[in-house]
């Protein structure tokens, strides 16, 4: 199971139909919660999302709608008894708001704490680029290793079928027959998680061939001095990233208030500018499946799969003007 299941899409004023922050990623037998903002707690009920679920948390920073959720998030885990570790990842110079956070939730799981001072690995197949914001913060990327696809008709020719062909795997070499002449090249997927930042190469870093990308889009194009301002990404920029980085899709969140609980403009201006990525203006309690795996067609040509999505029954509220976190 690989989805993302978007908690909250706020900025710093949550709105009527937006909450603060928060993105779980599934992945395999992972659930990496990414910036868990105010609310996280009753948004992962909403969303039917298991506190045992969560393997990993990852905050980009430490500004308030990204973090102030840890303390109901730890206590509810502590009150499920989830048995497994859960890490903790975030920025070193963060480390004594993350510390207070903690001291005030619910103690009796083995939470381990990881704070990282530069880009590069934190875990494996989870890497992490510096961005640039108000404060020190940190983009997340999570890869597979490539692999490669078997070509049945090729296994066939070459006279290996049933368990031969999970030695050939494994070996990379059987009876005279090399993997390579059975098979094509698989790239192995990859989420990146793009959070509060001007542009700067670490988010070019961490898009590069994403096949699922979430970037923030907190202000539109005609309000880009206060994305300057406040070292924010207009829609227009998350659409240019994507294009730029060779992502498949683009999920935009993070919606200043201003623009109420419409992100059709937004959405546009990005699409706009996207390139061949589809776009998603993600809502709260959307689940967002990955672009299926390229496969191999006849004539080596490699086919994309849709993108899917499924999200609740949008409200027509309106909500409060306001809020650049």
């Amino acid at each position: 199971m690989r989805e993302l299941v978007v908690l909250g899409t706020a900025s710093q004023v949550p709105t009527r139909t937006r909450n603060h922050n928060g993105y779980l990623l599934r992945w395999d037998g992972e659930g990496l919660l990414f910036d868990p903002g105010e609310g996280t707690q009753r948004q992962m009920i909403h969303a039917g999302v298991s506190a045992n679920m969560v393997t990993r948390i990852c905050l980009t920073h430490v500004h308030g709608d990204h973090c102030f959720g840890l303390p109901g998030v730890l206590s509810r885990m502590a009150l499920d008894a989830v048995p497994h570790p859960v890490h903790l990842h975030y920025p070193a110079s963060g480390a004594d708001v993350v510390r207070a956070l903690v001291s005030v939730s619910t103690t009796g799981i083995d939470l381990r704490l990881h704070p990282h001072g530069e880009g590069g690995p934190v875990a494996e197949g989870l890497d992490v680029r510096p961005l640039r914001h108000r404060i020190e913060t940190y983009g997340y990327r999570l890869a597979e290793p490539d692999g490669r696809t078997l070509l049945p008709e090729r296994l066939r020719a070459a006279g290996i079928a049933g368990p031969d062909a999970g030695r050939l795997q494994r070996q990379g070499t059987l009876g005279g027959v090399r993997l390579d002449d059975v098979s094509v090249a698989r790239p192995g997927q990859r989420f990146a998680f793009v959070m509060d930042t001007a542009p700067c190469p670490g988010a070019e870093e961490l898009a590069d061939g994403a096949d699922l990308l979430v970037a923030e889009s907190t202000f539109a194009d005609d309000d880009a001095g206060l994305a300057g301002q406040y070292r924010h990404l207009t829609a227009g920029q998350a659409g240019e990233l994507a294009a730029h980085s060779g992502a498949r899709s683009l999920v935009l969140t993070h919606f200043s208030s201003r623009y109420g609980g419409d992100a059709a403009l937004l959405s546009a201006q990005a699409r706009a500018r996207a390139g061949t990525a589809a776009v998603i203006a993600a809502e709260d309690l959307q689940r967002i499946g990955f672009p299926q795996r390229r496969r191999w067609s006849q004539g080596a040509v490699l086919q994309h799969g849709p993108l899917t999505a499924s999200m609740p029954n949008p409200s027509s509220s309106q909500a409060s003007h306001g809020g650049h976190s």
